[in-house]
């Protein structure tokens, strides 16, 4: 579906993404195309798409604080306060204005790529190669032994929390070959009765988690020290800190998939 840069008008849900932020305003009405026209004349190099088929109007900034009339939400907190069909919205937003930052230039001659007429992908205006944008499947897994689950506190976070097994699919796997070997890397443990529970769109930039529980079936925990600082069997009720709502992680953790 096409995309129309730097729109004249739009009827599809409006977004100002800032990082992993968005811009709401103040009062806790919604956005609407004006406010996205006036954010942008205040930096006129915002990256600015509307995309009528998704319903979908976007305006990527680069600002330290919300203007006056607006305030600075999460991207998270939206996907817990929202259904997922806005979510979507917002994802899609946020991941395509991700995509396009990233994607000026063709990886085959070095040409300048400028936007397809027709579908929402960049062209190389030199060699002609067409560049879509992409997905980076992943897994997560909530593994359970009896009444207890498994959690972990990974090594790259910044904050005392325990979450699931998570990692990417390598190329050539199913994702169930990805789920076995993610949680024998990571702490060294062999797991049956793999089953999928949902997906969500993780738009930090690309990720598409695929969530899945599976039981134990033999091993001691190991942790994969450059990944794992500690793993521990949890009782559901006597869990340590974890991933708040927002996240695929907490409905796994919380039963609610």
């Amino acid at each position: 579906m096409a995309m129309i840069v730097n729109p004249t008008q739009s009827k599809g849900a409006c977004f100002a993404v800032v990082g992993r932020d968005i811009l709401v305003k103040a009062d806790g009405s919604s956005l609407n195309f004006k406010d996205l026209c006036d954010l942008k004349a205040m930096q006129p190099e915002a990256d600015f798409f509307d995309e009528p088929g998704f319903g979908v109007c976007a305006l990527g900034l680069n600002v330290e604080s919300a203007p006056e009339g607006y305030v600075l939400k999460t991207i998270r907190q939206y996907f817990a306060e929202n259904d997922e069909e806005n979510s979507f919205r917002l994802a899609r937003a946020r991941a395509l204005l991700s995509w396009r930052r990233d994607n000026k230039f063709c990886s085959k001659c070095g040409g300048a790529l400028k936007d397809h007429e027709e579908l929402t992908s960049r062209v190389c205006g030199d060699c002609g190669k067409t560049y879509f944008p992409r997905i980076e499947p992943c897994v997560i897994i909530l593994v359970n032994k009896g009444d207890k689950i498994l959690l972990a506190r990974h090594v790259q976070r910044n904050q005392d929390v325990y979450a699931c097994i998570a990692g990417f699919i390598e190329v050539g796997e199913t994702a169930e070959h990805a789920v076995r070997r993610e949680i024998l890397e990571e702490v060294g443990i062999h797991v049956k009765n793999i089953c999928y529970r949902g997906s969500q769109s993780w738009p930090f930039p690309d990720q598409l988690m695929m969530a899945f529980t599976a039981e134990y079936e033999s091993g001691e925990i190991k942790a994969q020290e450059d990944e794992i600082s500690d793993a521990q069997w949890f009782d559901r009720e006597g869990c340590p800190a974890t991933p708040q709502p927002g996240s695929i992680a907490y409905r796994l953790i919380h039963n609610l998939i």
